[in-house]
């Protein structure tokens, strides 16, 4: 008896003794790849937010301007003003979908706001986080936005590591945190999570993973009207696969049929409430003044600002330089992009997204967050980047950090329409 205990207990012990070390490897592996990128975005995000606070308080414009649009006592209230306002909203009462004409209107606005036009997965999500952590729709927002954004820097980075290696990956991290129209990544908007859904499933495509990617691709459907481009990009990413069977037929077929499902969807729930369903689209154009017009009012803008002349619709004068030096910046990397002959889904996506953009009538100051979709254009400035030295690479997206507090958050929040 006795010597069967002295030899089973060395056996007890090493089941923990063996499985610890492998564990602590795991999570050594995994600070190892992924704390660089969560780090640098996490104090990139951190001096830049810090600098868009110190401008808002130090203007004080936001202490004079209502509470919805742009206002509010504190300076981190304009966080979730503008359409953080509705998403707090859905997230308290749920939605109502109706088309209420504005009495006597006979312009470009005749309908009233409803909820419908903001796509439901961040509304639901803060829900969730509001029942779980007791945080009220504002904090909860900024839960999920945060939470998400560094999901979006790890995508971004494995899309470009994939490309040109770790440091790559690491430099395309910081651009996200410094691009312009960054600010709405920590603010009550739905701008992070759905880039950190569109980033993971083009690198899901990118490495073979047919259902993962399908899945992701139906959420993003889910969060925003822009995953139009990302469905496009699997659907010919699925297509070339079918046509080489390479990876069989059931997977890429699968995501593929799954892909469009979140969007058509939701917009057809939001037509059948309404009775009518071009519903969501009509929504758009009446009440915001939305709608796709081929790129004439890009084409009035890009045309009217180099000379000074702000007579265009929604002119915001400091807001529309800045969107105006986005889209040049955005068309010169396009090229760029195209030289490192990427595959067909990053083409298909990013110019789609540009397209979709480009080719709406909206509130022009807006495309240089509406564009943060279109990332994988980071990926020829992160190889370039890669070459320097790691301090040089901080030091140089420390002081761009710095400046976005005014071109990333100030200019939209106070001196746009975000």
């Amino acid at each position: 008896m006795t010597t069967t205990l002295k030899s089973s207990a060395p056996h007890r012990a090493a089941a923990p003794g063996t499985a610890a070390p492998g564990l602590g490897r795991h999570l050594r592996d995994t600070v190892r790849r992924h704390g660089p990128v969560l780090a640098l975005y996490g104090v990139l995000k951190l001096v830049g937010f810090g600098s868009f606070m110190y401008l808002l308080d130090s203007a004080g414009d936001f202490r004079r301007k209502h509470p919805r649009f742009g206002g509010g006592a504190h300076t981190w209230d304009v966080l979730g003003t503008w359409d953080g306002w509705w998403y707090q909203q859905i997230a308290l009462h749920g939605y109502h979908p109706a088309l209420v004409p504005v009495p006597g209107a006979t312009g470009l606005i005749t309908l009233q706001g409803n909820s419908a036009a903001f796509f439901p997965l961040y509304p639901a999500l803060m829900r969730t986080a509001m029942e779980v952590t007791g945080l009220g729709p504002f904090g909860a927002g900024l839960l999920v936005s945060v939470v998400a954004s560094f999901a979006a820097a790890l995508g971004i980075s494995a899309v470009a590591a994939w490309f040109g290696g770790r440091r790559a990956g690491l430099a395309a991290a910081g651009l996200w945190a410094v691009w312009p129209g960054s600010g709405v990544e920590w603010a009550v908007y739905s701008d992070s999570l759905y880039v950190a859904l569109a980033a993971w499933a083009l690198y899901a495509l990118l490495t073979r993973r047919w259902l993962t990617a399908g899945a992701l691709t139906f959420t993003a459907g889910l969060n925003r009207p822009t995953a139009a481009a990302l469905i496009a990009a699997l659907a010919v990413a699925a297509l070339l696969a079918l046509r080489r069977r390479a990876d069989g037929v059931a997977r890429p077929l699968t995501a593929m049929l799954v892909a469009p499902l979140g969007l058509l969807g939701y917009l057809g729930w939001v037509g059948h409430r309404m009775g009518d369903y071009g519903g969501y689209f009509e929504l758009q154009s009446g009440a915001w003044g939305h709608e796709f017009d081929y790129g004439a009012q890009t084409l009035d803008v890009l045309t009217s600002v180099p000379v000074g002349h702000f007579g265009y619709l929604f002119a915001l004068p400091f807001a529309d330089v800045i969107g105006v030096a986005v889209v040049l910046l955005d068309l010169a990397l396009l090229p760029l992009l195209f030289r490192l002959r990427p595959p067909a889904v990053l083409v298909v996506h990013t110019v789609l997204t540009l397209a979709l953009v480009l080719g709406s009538q909206q509130y022009f100051a807006n495309v240089s967050r509406y564009l943060l979709p279109a990332f994988p254009l980071f990926v020829p400035l992160a190889v370039a980047l890669r070459r320097i030295s790691l301090p040089c690479l901080c030091v140089l997206l420390g002081i761009a950090a710095l400046a976005s507090g005014s071109y990333a958050g100030y200019a939209l929040f106070e001196l746009g329409v975000p």
